[in-house]
């Protein structure tokens, strides 16, 4: 599966933004996705997963205002961001694997292109 992250940008403290992420392929819904995000000078770390039975799960840092969902008919994954803060300034990763439920990064095979998110205060 080849993905297509999108939607990232510059946003106020407080603001919002949904990231998108495309996905090639007719087996859209064998797999398990996530969002990862790298912070400058910082490790990659896990943002919000999302299960082939539509189960989530998030990150403690970002629990209660973002979202994420897909859509297996347009093979798609999305991140709803809401009440954004400066430290959730980040390259946005989304990541696919074939498995269940995981929040390790050296489970996800098939990984998009970061998109930038900036949040000023």
């Amino acid at each position: 599966v080849q993905l297509q992250a999108s939607g990232g940008g510059l946003v106020q403290a407080g603001g919002a933004l949904r990231l998108s992420c495309a996905a090639s392929g007719r087996t859209f819904s064998g797999y398990s996705m996530a969002w990862f995000r790298q912070a400058p000078g910082k490790e990659r770390e896990f943002v919000a997963h999302i299960t082939r039975n539509n189960a989530k799960f998030y990150a403690d840092s970002v629990k209660g205002r973002f979202t994420i969902s897909r859509d297996n008919a347009n093979t798609a994954v999305y991140l709803q961001m809401n009440s954004l803060k400066t430290e959730d300034t980040a390259d946005y990763y989304c990541a696919a694997h074939r498995g269940d439920i995981s929040f390790r990064m050296g489970d996800y095979a098939y990984w998009g292109q970061g998109t930038l998110v900036t949040v000023s205060s």
